[in-house]
């Protein structure tokens, strides 16, 4: 495992896993087993067990991860990292750079972009400046789309979502028509290679090294356009493609990560 404890910076993480909002049947069952606690004359002790069985059988319902608390702790130090970088980058562009926050989430949250599910994945939100992330994806990204995973991996789909957030200070999003796939593929390939650049100084900083670093080239290919349609369809049609191949993914990820510098990432020039 990559030396996490060496990043004395923190990042912005707001956790709102523990935030059970009960839905659908889950909802309606609460309500109906309330009112029959009070009914029959139900204490308050009573209700308040009713509630926690419920919100327990939805927890467990959505996969929670055991050790929530660490989680917190490691994607505070891969956004602390992010922001120690960025920072550097940006000033020498005469950029001021603003922490962008990550929240943790489970199911679905609010957020200012008609807010995040789980179904959508990791996505930025330029309104709130805020990422949003479900950590159970990575479940998915190495059962379905046969990622290896590890923490690099995790770290790096965090480090391309701050990519997005660099783009939104440099003015990247109006440059551009993003409803266009061309202009769509240009984005993440240029996200990518911005986390390639954090890769590649944490690196030096011998934070993680050489090896681990396949983690997070594995995971730039394994959410290539061509690996998510022939896993989901069996088919590929790149006319459809919204975020670049693997092989494009993994290319530019490494161009950031080798040059360390990123305006290597020039897709969108």
């Amino acid at each position: 495992m990559a030396n996490w404890d060496k990043i004395q910076s923190s990042g912005d993480v707001e956790d709102r896993r523990g935030n059970q909002v009960l839905t659908g049947l889950g909802s309606l069952g609460t309500i109906i087993a309330i009112g029959a606690a009070l009914l029959f004359g139900g204490d308050t002790a009573q209700i308040q067990s009713i509630i926690n069985q419920l919100v327990q059988s939805q927890s467990t319902s959505q996969g929670e991860f055991v050790d929530t608390k660490n989680y917190k702790a490691f994607a505070q130090k891969v956004i602390g990292s992010n922001n120690e970088i960025w920072k550097k980058e940006l000033d020498k562009q005469n950029i001021n750079y603003i922490d962008p926050k990550l929240v943790l989430f489970r199911g679905a949250t609010n957020s200012e972009c008609g807010g995040a599910n789980s179904q959508v994945g990791p996505h930025y939100c330029p309104v709130d400046k805020t990422i949003y992330l479900d950590e159970t994806f990575f479940e998915e990204l190495t059962t379905r789309f046969g990622a290896k995973g590890g923490d690099v991996a995790e770290a790096y789909v965090m480090a391309h979502e701050v990519g997005h957030h660099v783009q939104k200070l440099k003015g990247a999003f109006s440059k551009v028509d993003t409803s266009d796939n061309a202009n769509s593929i240009k984005i993440e390939l240029q996200a990518d290679c911005y986390a390639g650049v954090w890769a590649g100084d944490i690196t030096s900083e011998g934070i993680i090294n050489e090896n681990e670093i396949d983690q997070a080239i594995d995971a730039a290919g394994a959410v290539g356009d061509d690996r998510i349609q022939k896993a989901s369809t069996g088919r590929v049609n790149p006319e459809t493609w919204t975020h670049g191949s693997s092989a494009q993914r993994k290319q530019w990820f490494l161009t950031g990560y080798k040059s360390k510098d990123s305006t290597s990432c020039n897709t969108i020039s």
